[in-house]
């Protein structure tokens, strides 16, 4: 952005000596050199510091690790990578053949558990059975129902169902393959469709000048020349290079080194969805303050705009 504006400068000096042949000699030429110092350098303070620019942005979007509940055979994938689903939709299945025979086998025991309960009542009722008999048979009945629920659910969980709307993609899932209800092998990356959101990183001194509600705009290194609005949503409160967890060893003063940034989270009020690009753009970010007595806003819109145009020629950072 400073780059950009003292080129502007230096061609509006140029133009300058060339219209109105002004001779280039001790003193028009420093007076220049000095007027552009004075002059760019006011309004690169006041712009840097009035309207916040996030050099680094990143379009962000969360995953979902699919990892099945039981461990099995996948006998068919019905997901189809990178097409949308709706929630509850099948993703794929897993043999239900040992699940099924779990079930069935419970429910007969718990069937033959109830006959035992009817018989010790009507024992007891005749006087001719104990108590506490009863009692065990109505507590083991109680104990299969409970196993006749935990293995419906296994059985369920043989098919695997999208957690919400969203896409499958880069899925290498095949049916044969085993697969496991381990938290780090999960079966297939799931993406949830939600609204589309920006990161972006400023410099700490931008923080007084950054509120939540604050419009924002956007350029995109792969949508050169076009600008989207968008509003910040939240100032993440917590800088991660600061963080520290118990290691048992001492915190290295290496971490003091950095110059961390604070990052805002952005939501674009334009639609991205019709260009029909990947998740996970990275641009650049300006926000634009309303308190503005000296209309340096307008600079920074001209700034961030040739930002977007020199895409088409090699992304600037």
């Amino acid at each position: 952005m400073d780059l950009l504006l003292l080129l502007l400068y230096t061609a509006f000096c140029v133009t300058c000596f060339k219209v109105f042949k002004i001779p280039l000699n001790k003193w028009t030429v420093p007076t220049a050199i000095l007027g552009g110092v004075a002059f760019v350098g006011t309004i690169v303070f006041v712009m840097n510091f009035s309207h916040p620019y996030g050099k680094y942005a990143k379009e962000v979007y969360a995953s979902v690790p699919i990892v099945p509940a039981v461990r099995g055979i996948v006998t068919e994938v019905h997901a189809e990578p990178n097409q949308e689903v709706e929630k509850g939709a099948i993703l794929f299945q897993i043999d239900p053949t040992p699940f099924q025979a779990q079930v069935d086998e419970l429910h007969a025991k718990l069937e033959f558990a109830k006959v035992r309960v009817e018989q010790s009542r009507a024992l007891e009722e005749m006087e001719a059975g104990s108590l506490y008999e009863l009692q065990a048979f109505e507590a083991q009945v109680a104990e299969l129902e409970a196993k006749v629920r935990e293995a419906q659910f296994n059985l369920d969980s043989t098919t695997v169902r999208a957690p919400s709307r969203g896409v499958v993609t880069q899925m290498g899932l095949r049916p044969g393959v085993l697969t496991a209800n381990l938290p780090f092998r999960p079966a297939m990356v799931f993406v949830p469709t939600e609204k589309r959101q920006i990161i972006a990183s400023f410099w700490q001194n931008a923080l007084s000048n950054l509120h939540e509600g604050d419009i924002a705009e956007v350029v995109f290194d792969a949508l050169p020349g076009r600008v989207f609005t968008g509003e910040v949503k939240t100032i993440l409160p917590y800088i991660a290079e600061a963080e520290y967890q118990f290691s048992g060893s001492l915190t290295s003063s290496d971490m003091l080194k950095h110059a961390d940034r604070p990052i805002a989270i952005i939501e674009l009020t334009d639609d991205l969805d019709q260009y029909e690009l990947p998740i996970g753009l990275q641009g650049k970010v300006a926000v634009i303050q309303s308190h503005d007595p000296l209309h340096v806003g307008m600079v920074r819109r001209v700034l961030l705009r040739m930002a977007g145009w020199l895409n088409y020629v090699y992304p600037v950072k």
